[in-house]
């Protein structure tokens, strides 16, 4: 493993750098652009609430958490043996609050796992959230997060 693919982390193992996102952004989120130096994403954003073409951060968020929560399902399902279904869903709902001056997030995860047994689907969403998503593990701490299996 190279140097440029390892950091060592505060409890001295070493991490491994599995990818990095690279994005050129410019505009804001009131009719800016946002493109990725591998041209797959190239995304023009518009406030949320207000006519136009576009999406928002809120809404890049919960796609990225959503997609990311499904396949650390998948990890963790494995690991408990068992099949996660091929219709697993997540509705993620992302709020843009404010406080006066101070803006935040809130964020909700209504996760459907049909055909699994209510605490095996507990299980798997808890073990999820709590230990494999990398963006549950960004949050944690931050943000309110409710997650619901529906």
């Amino acid at each position: 493993m190279s140097k440029a693919n390892a950091v060592a982390s505060s409890n001295h193992e070493v991490m491994k750098v599995m990818y990095t996102a690279k994005t050129h952004t410019w505009g804001g989120r009131r009719g800016g652009i946002s493109q990725s130096d591998d041209d797959r994403l190239d995304v023009k954003f518009s406030a949320p609430g207000v006519p136009g073409t576009g999406t928002n951060p809120e809404q890049l968020f919960a796609a990225g958490w959503s997609a990311c929560f499904i396949s650390a399902m998948g990890l963790v399902a494995s690991k408990m043996k068992v099949k996660l279904p091929a219709d697993v869903t997540v509705d993620a709902e992302i709020d843009l609050c404010n406080s006066g001056d101070v803006y935040f997030l809130r964020a909700r995860l209504n996760v459907c796992l049909p055909s699994l047994e209510r605490e095996v689907a507990l299980a798997i969403v808890d073990a999820t959230h709590g230990e494999t998503c990398a963006y549950s593990n960004a949050t944690r701490g931050n943000i309110d997060v409710t997650i619901n299996v529906v």
